[in-house]
């Protein structure tokens, strides 16, 4: 997202199988998925210059395309504002486009200042669950210092979950405890569960104000958490929903 973002994407000969915005990218070479690389994979499109964040792997994948001559560009993952901030200064920086990139980032800023402002009070802050769903065997939810956690800050809202950091399992004692007000989960998580009836059959779920009022938002993955050249606009795409006005319920 990043390079096509810097006006390079004529540069870009593969990505990795998880990758599917912008739309050209789903008519692009595919390699496997960037945590289980072959390098063999990689190796068949002769990159000059492979760019992987540091979840990127296995270990001995990366030290064979290292071996191989080819440039890697390895960016840092944290879920942070800055940390999305330095991805893009590194790959402009890296590819000639510092400038675009500056340009880049100061339209994120913007946006994030715009949904900032837009915060609600303290008190009307809403609570928010994020469950990460891969089918009903995997139900996990959001702590502290994840992705999930600073997207909702960003938008205005709180997280449910302030007991723990990273990801545990989805338990009804827990849901309940939490008490959101709004669940908030991915769409192709919501697909893969049954949708948003199958979400309310969940442990607790029902009996927490979020469920009493059935309410559930579902957004697009990379936009959620991908924390890109997008994130200003995942931030304000989350506070809409959050807090509709009412000429936005009408249109609902």
């Amino acid at each position: 997202e990043i390079v096509f973002a810097l006006g390079a994407s004529d540069q870009v000969v593969g990505v990795d199988a998880s990758s599917s915005y912008p739309q050209a990218v789903n008519e692009m070479p595919k390699v496997s998925y960037h945590r289980r690389l072959s390098a063999e994979g990689v190796l068949s499109l002769a990159p000059t210059l492979v760019i992987a964040t540091s979840e990127a792997g296995p270990p001995a994948a990366i030290e064979h395309l290292r071996s191989a001559g080819v440039e890697l560009l390895i960016l840092p993952h944290e879920p942070t504002v800055e940390s999305a901030l330095a991805k893009i200064e590194l790959i402009a920086t890296t590819l000639g486009a510092s400038k675009t990139g500056e340009t880049l980032i100061a339209g994120i800023r913007a946006q994030l200042a715009l949904a900032r402002s837009s915060h609600p009070t303290q008190t009307a802050k809403i609570k928010v669950l994020f469950i990460y769903a891969r089918g009903q065997g995997t139900l996990n939810v959001a702590g502290r210092a994840t992705g999930a956690d600073t997207i909702i800050e960003l938008a205005g809202g709180v997280n449910a979950v302030q007991g723990y950091e990273g990801y545990k399992p989805l338990t009804s004692e827990a849901v309940i405890a939490a008490a959101p007000d709004v669940i908030l989960i991915l769409d192709k998580g919501l697909e893969s569960i049954g949708g948003s009836a199958a979400l309310w059959e969940l442990p607790g779920l029902v009996l927490t104000p979020a469920g009493r009022k059935r309410r559930v938002i579902s957004l697009d993955g990379l936009l959620l958490l991908g924390f890109g050249p997008r994130l200003g606009q995942a931030a304000m795409t989350l506070q809409r929903d959050l807090y509709p006005t009412p000429a936005s319920d009408e249109r609902q």
